[in-house]
């Protein structure tokens, strides 16, 4: 078996900014492990907020044996970029040698179509009210918020969108003081989740406090081992493939959060169809599908995942798995 490692540059189609920054593209590692004549695609991309770069996750998958498995794989990389894109790869090559579907060989149904969020990058609050506007038609959009003056963000996007379903994601960008006072205002504007609140490091301060939203947790949550601290501070966990390094074990904590009574948000990083694709299969019946990182994009992989009023559908094999 090879495995080949390539740099991708998507462009965006608007600037895309988060309370750490801003972006106009989207940079992607592509991972193809070949075998026999068939060859396995994975996507991730690296995140500097795990101190993730291009180049060290590249070295990290170069740094494997050409001959490892999935099982191998588990224990020669930590949960992260490098992994999940070996990962899934390994899974699609598993498809293709098989001639059937990553989802049967998982031992999972045939995925369906999922309603996805569509994500409001942080602006002012007349750019979002517009972005609002344009995008009222979706049935549920996504927030990007994290300042100490959002209050105004969020009302403008409400008037845009009086009917969409609204989530909200601080990318730790509040205080305590921030989110209880804004708490109540989640739910007199109709917000159905709130999105890792406070910092990592400093969500003991969710313990006790009063949550009339359902709080979840994304930088909290990373992988199986995550799970152990959560207790108490949140209702709902989300799952990025490139958190949890691949879709193993993106499928293993989903398993295990729904067993302890967590409900269940599949989300991404700004990525192509390849990277959605594995994180599909994960997103079935999920409380909170936000896969959308292909409608951020002003191109995409050739062929590319459809989507509609249905949400996003499932991959066609030549893409992957």
């Amino acid at each position: 078996m090879t495995i080949t490692v390539t740099r991708d540059v998507f462009k965006l189609a608007q600037v895309f900014t988060i309370s750490r920054g801003s972006r106009t593209e989207a940079k992607v590692l592509t991972v193809e492990v070949a075998r026999g004549g068939h060859v396995g695609r994975g996507e991730c991309v690296p995140y500097a907020r795990y101190d993730e770069t291009l180049e060290s996750v590249e070295a990290q998958i170069n740094g494997l044996p050409s001959d490892v498995t999935r099982a191998q794989l588990q224990d020669l990389l930590p949960a992260g970029a490098a992994r999940n894109a070996v990962d899934c790869a390994l899974w699609d090559l598993e498809a293709k040698t098989a001639g059937k579907p990553v989802w049967e060989l998982a031992g999972l149904q045939a995925p369906a179509p999922e309603i996805t969020a569509y994500t409001l990058s942080l602006a002012e609050p007349d750019e979002m009210e517009l972005s609002a506007r344009e995008n009222a038609h979706r049935p549920l959009l996504k927030i990007k918020l994290g300042t100490a003056d959002d209050m105004p963000r969020l009302e403008a996007v409400r008037r845009g969108a009086p009917e969409a379903k609204i989530i909200v994601d601080a990318n730790e960008g509040w205080s305590a003081e921030v989110y209880a006072e804004l708490a109540s205002h989640l739910v007199r504007l109709g917000v159905a989740l709130v999105e890792q609140p406070l910092p990592a490091g400093e969500d003991e301060a969710l313990i006790g406090m009063e949550r009339p939203v359902p709080v979840c947790a994304d930088e909290s949550c990373h992988d199986l081992s995550s799970l152990p601290k959560l207790t108490g501070k949140y209702d709902v966990v989300n799952i990025k493939l490139d958190k949890a390094g691949g879709l193993t074990e993106a499928l293993k904590l989903r398993d295990a959060a729904l067993a302890e009574g967590y409900q269940v948000m599949v989300g991404c990083m700004v990525g192509s169809s390849l990277a959605m694709a594995p994180a599909l299969l994960v997103a079935q019946g999920a409380v909170i599908t936000d896969l959308d990182g292909p409608l951020l994009l002003a191109e995409d992989r050739d062929p590319p995942m459809f989507f509609d009023d249905a949400g996003a559908h499932p991959a066609p094999a030549a893409l992957w798995g």
